[in-house]
C-alpha cells in the first residue's frame, strides 16, 4: 500500500468537510456585502442574505416614550436619579426619589411620608401629581413615578427612565412587587 504524506490527507479531509455539508457544495464564488453566493449540489448558483446582527433574545420592551404632557421637571428628576443611582440597592428607594424630585424642582418641599408605598398618596395630595391609567410598568412614560406595594414591607418606588427604572439603583426591569399605580405631574 502506498503511503501519502499526512498534510495531504488532512487537506483532503478538511476540503471534503467544507465542501459537502448536507449535499450542498459551498464555495464562496463572489460575495457582495450582506450576500453569500454558493453552488448547490446540482451545480446551480445560489445567493442568500447574511445576518450580520444576532440578538439572542427578542426585544420585547422597547425604550420608553417621552410624553409631552408630563412636566419637564420630571424628566430632569429621572436623569438626576440616574446620575446618582448605584449599581445595587441600598434599600433607600424613596429617599433617593425624594432627593431627585426636590433637586429637579418637581416638588416644592421634601415629601414627609416614611414608606415608599405611601408615596403616591402624598404626591397627589400635596404636590399636584395625577394618577395615570397605566398598568404596565414598561408602558409608563419617562419621568413618571411608579409605586409598588408590599405586604409586610415599606414597598418600592422608582422613576421611569428612557432605558429602564431608577431609584437608589438602576435596573432594566421593573420591580417584582405588585404595582400600585403610576403617577406624573402634568405640565401647565
Amino acid at each position: 500500500m502506498r503511503k501519502t504524506p499526512l498534510h495531504v490527507s488532512l487537506v483532503t479531509i478538511l476540503a471534503g468537510s467544507f465542501l459537502t455539508a448536507g449535499g450542498v457544495h459551498a464555495a464562496r464564488l463572489g460575495s457582495t456585502r450582506g450576500q453569500f453566493t454558493f453552488k448547490d449540489s446540482t451545480g446551480k448558483t445560489q445567493t442568500v442574505p447574511v445576518d450580520s446582527k444576532y440578538y439572542s433574545k427578542k426585544i420585547s420592551h422597547p425604550l420608553a416614550k417621552v410624553d409631552r404632557r408630563i412636566d419637564p421637571r420630571l424628566l430632569r428628576a429621572a436623569s438626576l436619579a440616574e446620575e446618582r443611582a448605584h449599581a445595587r440597592s441600598r434599600e433607600q428607594c424613596w429617599r433617593y426619589v425624594k432627593d431627585a424630585l426636590l433637586a429637579a424642582g418637581a416638588v416644592s418641599s421634601r415629601p414627609t411620608t416614611v414608606y415608599a408605598k405611601q408615596a403616591g398618596d402624598e404626591l397627589m395630595r400635596s404636590y399636584g401629581f395625577t394618577r395615570l391609567s397605566v398598568r404596565d410598568p414598561y408602558a409608563a412614560p419617562v419621568g413618571s413615578i411608579l409605586v409598588y406595594t408590599a405586604k409586610r414591607a415599606a414597598g418600592h418606588v422608582e422613576i421611569r427612565t428612557k432605558s429602564g427604572f431608577v431609584s437608589d439603583f438602576k435596573s432594566k426591569v421593573p420591580s417584582h412587587r405588585p404595582l400600585l399605580a403610576v403617577y406624573a405631574k402634568l405640565s401647565s
